[in-house]
């Protein structure tokens, strides 16, 4: 179920854990740009520290990444991560996208968003991550370029897994808290059609 209330998409506050409440919301980048995603949590809840303008960034960057993708022929677009969590200055913004399988595994999506991306970094080569200064984790391409991270998915385990170890697909991953396995919220990128 999408969240969608006319023009103007509306997102609840953050809960209590500091999640976006258990839903699929579809905003587009404008209705990003004026959410609490951006903005902070409304009223006395929001931290002296958060960091709108480093999430406009993000924001921003997640346009570039976006507009490729729609470009590739891509429609059904997700963001999540500490992006869409109470967190001050999240660190990147993770997201997934519905793919035709045989478009991926021949090479030819990725093809056609590198033809697309002045960066070149699509790619999910393990080989082509790299480090970065103060990261345990080496980051792809596509981080080191926009600080985002969107996966392909259609149909494939995501490579996370719950707490009693069952490997799960994007969609059930990034609904669930890394921490703690609760419930959480999604954006959905709207407006693309």
């Amino acid at each position: 179920m999408f969240y969608n209330k006319g023009s103007r998409a509306l997102l609840p506050n953050f809960n209590r854990n500091g999640l976006l409440p258990q839903g699929d919301y579809e905003l587009s980048i404008p209705q990003i740009r004026q959410s609490i995603l951006v903005n902070g949590p409304v009223g006395s809840a929001r931290s002296r520290n958060w960091n709108q303008e480093w999430r406009l960034v993000l924001v921003a960057n997640l346009e570039k990444v976006v507009n490729q993708l729609q470009r590739a022929g891509v429609v059904n677009i997700y963001v999540n991560g500490s992006f869409v969590e109470e967190k001050d200055h999240p660190n990147d913004i993770d997201g997934y996208f519905e793919c035709d399988r045989r478009r991926l595994i021949s090479g030819e999506l990725e093809a056609t968003l590198n033809q697309i991306d002045p960066m070149k970094s699509w790619t999910w080569d393990p080989a082509a991550r790299r480090p970065y200064q103060g990261y345990v984790k080496n980051q792809l391409p596509m981080w080191h370029a926009y600080r985002v991270e969107m996966y392909p998915h259609y149909g494939q385990g995501s490579g996370i897994q719950d707490r009693f170890g069952h490997d799960l697909e994007f969609p059930a991953a990034f609904r669930l808290s890394r921490q703690n396995d609760e419930p959480k919220g999604i954006i959905k990128i709207g407006g693309l059609e």
